[in-house]
């Protein structure tokens, strides 16, 4: 899977902020859910619009973004 598949970006929707599927839910607020804890299945619970893909989706964006960091010299 391709997280370009799942992830949008709009700029009138949550400010320009990373979505899944043009949803009002952005990668930041699964990863966040994710950091306090919450399981997947949790989230898929409360959230009934997501899907397992979503979740693996906004791992994969945020891993890539990760790798794309450049390191500043000291």
């Amino acid at each position: 899977m391709d997280y370009r598949d799942v992830i949008t970006i709009e700029p009138g929707k949550r400010s320009g902020k990373p979505c899944i599927r043009g949803l009002r839910i952005t990668v930041t607020d699964v990863l966040e859910y994710l950091a306090a804890g919450m399981t997947e299945a949790e989230i898929l619970s409360d959230f009934p619009e997501l899907e397992e893909r979503d979740i693996r989706a906004c791992l994969e964006f945020a891993a890539d973004r990760e790798r794309s960091l450049r390191v500043a010299s000291a």
